[in-house]
């Protein structure tokens, strides 16, 4: 297609021939809205209906790509590259008439512009989800791997890059652009990891918190070579052109930092405690996200760099932060980015590649030369820290994805005219497949729930009587405390046996990207901004148990911030490094329950309490407190004196009911508990395991022989024939009114005590029994303990399928 030349900006002259394809005919469209029925239009009469066709095409693509893919652990962000790549000239748009009928005349410029507005956004949300004092936390190591894995691949990339200089185009050549590139390719952007880290389920690990704490240390740092390449790039044409932007960009930092972050600190300030920032607040916030974005591109700094900046000044998390992220994070990332996904893949075109190979050969040899040496150089410094071998290689494959970041800078690479488009496709089909590659890897060579798989066993039934015992308790609500710390008072410490509890207090991750744990022992005053009012309450709630009952309870308080998905985490690490015995959580049900005729759970503590199930390295119990089991006024303190107490062990065999028993045989200590210990026989012994038999009856009969003279503790057995029965005895002695139920979940119970239950369980973290005697059915008042013994086990060799075979292979090399 014939173009005027690029110093000729005049009118072409009346006299000058000119080509028919520089003719582009449009019609104004009528103002009557689009109607198939009433006036026949098709969708490309209408520009907004067209592109509402486009975004639809490109959502169902991109989310038909991702189902497919998924389990390949493939990220969400390649489905979306594919689904732009797809719709372009690379696929769709190679068919003349689809091109013609989806993307006619400047439909291009239409997604050029909401793209850019899309990045601007999204660079923002971003930048108010970091956290800039991860910089000031990280460790030496962090910032060793990070500086390393930065510096290495810019001076080799910058090596090859002038051995090959010769063979590269005109723009390329350039000194900046090949500092631009070198530096490029060895930056690992923060917006980047995050999502694919939150996907793959890695935030509260360690190896997650090493990467992003990285991460940012390389986009500070990073920060400074982007800036030498605009001022390189500007001061190609002029020197003071150079001078000017670095000057706007020092009245840039002063204004956004200066004067928009203590705007945000007062917005905050005027914000009462506990209640959500102003709408008005909100909108003049997003709305400064385009003045920023404006300001930015005004001055040259590059569009997307002023919105990022500006979310940087936003203090992340609750009450700022949060209400942001929790507004605008869905509608950008769901309906705004896909139209930069089209964009993108509008620009990509793989047959323009064939044409240019010649040019774009030495162009592939400095991009593998950066990807690589950003592996080895982060890889080498894992192993000069004396890092595992299968951690050091995950971090290396972390720290090599690319995503929306990169893709930014090549479009801006291309409105520089420095590449053209074979180059940016090469960029862009590069950084998608080593994505593609390097995730499902990451998920192969690292499984965050490795650690607590395989260790040694830890629970009640082998904790020795007279040894502190080393409990883990964990809430998500306050409303959940005092029944807890009533659970405590009743397990029965002594002087032979006291409590060393460890207390958790779970907070949902919102409004910033990394996790936060803090250990209130070693808080200083930088942690203590990460805490709520909510947290200092139950913080001191616990501390007051330690006052009352100094002398046989010890308290050692915790704090995680983390996303719901990866809570669990956090529990099991820490049950393990603290070498727990038991882990309590709560399960509430809500005070509707008994009116709406089912149990209404709370969905996030239901999916942590199964998780923590799944991984847990120590025997776990799940209090359903329904009220009752409370202390009698609001003082939370550990102290029952006076009060007398009626629990009920439902013993149907197995590991699990051995481990409630353990738990039972303790609370039997205390002189205000009374216990009746029930247990479940099948008749004439059908269904039994004969190994299991034997460690119940050896349980059973020292536990027997241990009470026989105590008034307090009562023994009895009832044979059943099914399910049935079991249910039926159950509510037989339900008249005796008792305050608590414990109960076994499910490890070795005989199928014959619960056949025909199973069909209407509906809580799986409880088990068929727990289930039933929590559930309104049974029509008790008592709260319910629910208990899990911790068995050696190792679900990752046993994993079945294609990658269970692949993780099995590589594991036996390390």
């Amino acid at each position: 297609m014939a173009t005027p030349p690029k110093d000729d900006y005049s009118l072409i002259p009346p006299f000058q021939t000119i080509p028919k394809e520089m003719y582009v005919c449009t019609r104004i469209h009528e103002k009557h809205p689009f109607g198939v029925f009433i006036y026949g239009n098709t969708p490309d009469e209408s520009t907004f209906a067209l592109v509402l066709l486009e975004l639809s095409l490109v959502l169902v693509i991109t989310h038909t790509i991702h189902h497919l893919l998924k389990p390949f652990k493939q990220p969400r962000v390649i489905s979306e590259i594919l689904g732009g790549i797809i719709i372009g000239p690379s696929c769709l748009c190679r068919v003349p008439n689809f091109a013609a009928w989806m993307f006619p005349g400047q439909s291009a410029f239409i997604f050029r512009n909401i793209g850019s507005f899309a990045f601007m956004y999204f660079m923002f949300v971003s930048g108010v989800k970091m956290d800039l004092l991860m910089i000031k936390k990280a460790t030496k190591k962090q910032w060793y791997i990070g500086m390393f894995g930065m510096v290495v691949p810019v001076l080799v990339t910058c090596a090859v890059a002038f051995l090959v200089r010769n063979s590269l185009e005109p723009e390329m050549k350039k000194l900046s652009s090949i500092w631009g590139v070198s530096a490029a390719l060895a930056i690992t952007s923060f917006p980047v990891l995050h999502p694919i880290i939150r996907e793959l389920n890695l935030l509260s690990s360690d190896i997650g918190r090493m990467a992003l704490a990285t991460a940012v240390i390389g986009d500070i740092v990073g920060m400074y070579g982007v800036i030498a390449f605009e001022a390189a790039k500007q001061g190609e044409f002029r020197l003071m052109a150079a001078v000017g932007y670095i000057l706007s960009l020092i009245v840039f930092f002063i204004a956004i930092f200066g004067g928009s972050r203590m705007l945000m600190f007062w917005i905050i300030k005027m914000t009462p405690e506990g209640k959500p920032v102003e709408q008005f607040y909100i909108v003049a916030i997003l709305a400064g996200v385009l003045v920023w974005g404006f300001m930015s591109d005004f001055f040259g700094i590059a569009l997307a760099n002023g919105p990022m900046w500006f979310g940087l000044a936003i203090p992340d998390g609750p009450p700022l932060g949060a209400t942001l992220v929790h507004k605008c994070e869905t509608f950008i990332s769901d309906i705004l980015m896909p139209f930069a996904y089209i964009n993108m893949g509008l620009m990509t075109d793989v047959f323009a590649m064939g044409a240019a190979w010649a040019t774009l050969r030495p162009l592939f040899l400095i991009i593998l030369t950066g990807y690589l040496s950003k592996f080895v150089s982060t890889l080498f410094m894992t192993r000069f820290f004396e890092m595992p071998i299968r951690e050091g290689v995950t971090l290396s494959l972390i720290m090599s994805l690319r995503g929306q970041v990169e893709f930014l800078l090549f479009i801006h690479w291309l409105d520089f005219q420095m590449i053209g488009i074979p180059q940016f496709t090469m960029f862009v089909l590069f950084s998608t497949l080593l994505t593609s590659i390097a995730t499902p890897m990451i998920s192969m060579f690292y499984n965050p729930n490795r650690p607590y798989m395989i260790n040694k066993r830890r629970n009640i039934q082998h904790t020795p009587p007279n040894t502190e015992l080393n409990l883990l308790v964990c809430f998500m609500e306050e409303d959940s405390v005092p029944g807890i710390l009533h659970l405590l008072e009743v397990f029965n410490p002594t002087l032979h046996s006291p409590f060393l509890i460890h207390s958790l207090h779970l907070v949902e991750l919102v409004g910033r990207a990394a996790p936060v744990f803090i250990d209130h022992a070693e808080e200083d005053n930088r942690d203590k901004s990460n805490m709520d009012e909510e947290t200092g309450t139950i913080h001191k709630s616990f501390q007051g148990i330690q006052e009352a009952r100094r002398d046989v309870v010890k308290i050692h308080s915790f704090t995680s911030v983390a996303p719901k998905r990866s809570m669990y985490q956090d529990v099991c690490e820490l049950a393990l490094n603290r070498k727990s015995c038991l882990i309590i959580l709560p399960y509430s049900v809500s005070p509707m329950a008994s009116m709406a005729g089912s149990d209404m759970v709370q969905n996030n503590v239901k999916s942590l309490n199964y998780t923590v199930l799944e991984h847990s390295p120590c025997s776990v119990a799940i209090l359903v407190d329904k009220g009752e089991f409370r202390p009698p006024t609001n003082n939370v303190r550990m102290s029952v004196a006076g009060i007398r107490y009626h629990f009920a062990m439902l013993f149907l065999g197995g590991a699990d009911a051995r481990e409630a028993l353990a738990c039972a045989d303790r609370m039997a200590g205390n002189p205000n508990v009374s216990l009746t210990v029930i247990r479940f026989l099948a008749f004439n012994g059908e269904g039994e395991n004969d190994m299991e038999k034997k460690l119940d009856d050896g349980l059973v009969t020292s536990f027997w022989v241990k009470y026989e003279g105590n008034e307090q503790v009562a023994y009895r057995e009832v044979v059943v024939r099914n399910g049935e029965e079991t249910v039926a005895a159950i509510r037989a002695m339900n008249s005796e009114s008792y305050d608590l139920w414990i109960v076994g979940r499910k490890l070795g119970i005989n199928p014959i005590l619960i056949e025909g239950l199973s069909s209407w369980s509906e809580s799986l973290e409880l088990g068929v029994i727990g289930d039933y005697v929590a559930s309104v059915d049974l029509g008790s008042s008592a709260s319910v303990l629910v208990v899990q013994q911790q068995v050696l086990r190792d679900k990752e060799a046993n994993s079945d399928g294609l990658q269970g075979r692949i993780t099995r292979y590589v594991n036996s090399f390390f």
